[in-house]
């Protein structure tokens, strides 16, 4: 019984902790908009009525539609190619130790300077998006995911060499889930980046999406449904980060468990 109820007062210390961060966000986003006014932005209520309407216009839903689409699948192609790159890298430290500078040094290069060369190779659509979402994403999955195994306890490893285990089997068995809570961790933020690549991608170069919907609006200077937008990718960025959050812990309790 104490365990439950302690179980619950976190539950409910957590909810208090994100009401009280939400109330103090909104009152300093009607600070600023004391200071700025109409001409820069809204205040908060007057974006969520905005957002309600805009979410009610017939021409919303088919753009979140298309980022959606857009993001799933950068999405998944990122984790497919990140995590079992970073696991064989991991696994073989040598070739890890020669990727690792590398990985770093794309990493820490704006991914901006890389979208002409993506633009005129796939042209206007969902190919160029999806390919800028995943450029964004793949790195840190990849980085994280390597670091991760390749600080899994040696012994894991060299038992199961004795085993005469092959590099698949040793990373399926061993080295891929004693490191998964870090992957995750690296999956986290790679998800997000992936989430803002694709966003920016749609600003350029799509003529569908929340991130073209965004630059129309910034191109008219609507400032209601640009504050509006802002606040629904918010929402949307928050959701995704708490679920994956989620997984996460999950994952960082059956691995203390076992």
């Amino acid at each position: 019984m104490s365990v439950v109820a302690d179980s619950r007062r976190r539950g409910d210390s957590r909810v208090a902790d994100v009401l009280v961060l939400i109330l103090v966000l909104g009152l300093v986003w009607q600070a600023f908009y004391e200071m700025a006014g109409d001409v820069a932005m809204t205040p908060p209520l007057a974006t969520i009525g905005y957002a309600v309407r805009l979410m009610l216009a017939p021409d919303f839903w088919p753009n979140v539609r298309a980022t959606l689409d857009a993001f799933g699948l950068a999405a998944l192609i990122s984790a497919c190619v990140g995590v079992p790159a970073g696991v064989l890298l991991g696994v073989h430290r040598l070739a890890g130790d020669a990727a690792d500078p590398v990985l770093v040094a794309l990493y820490s290069v704006p991914k901006i300077v890389f979208y002409p060369v993506i633009l005129l190779s796939l042209g206007l659509g969902l190919a160029p998006v999806v390919a800028f979402g995943v450029l964004n994403g793949v790195l840190p999955i990849m980085i994280f995911t390597m670091h991760a195994v390749a600080h899994v306890k040696p012994i894991y490893l060299k038992m199961g060499r004795s085993f005469d285990l092959t590099a698949w089997q040793l990373m399926q068995t061993i080295a891929f889930p004693a490191a998964l809570p870090e992957i995750l961790t690296g999956l986290r933020i790679g998800l997000s980046l992936t989430f803002i690549g694709t966003l920016l991608s749609e600003m350029f170069a799509a003529h569908a999406g929340v991130g073209h919907l965004l630059i129309t609006a910034m191109q008219l200077n609507q400032v209601p449904r640009i504050m509006s937008l802002t606040l629904l990718i918010v929402v949307f960025a928050a959701l995704l980060n708490t679920v994956v959050v989620w997984v996460e812990h999950r994952a960082y309790g059956h691995a203390t468990d076992s």
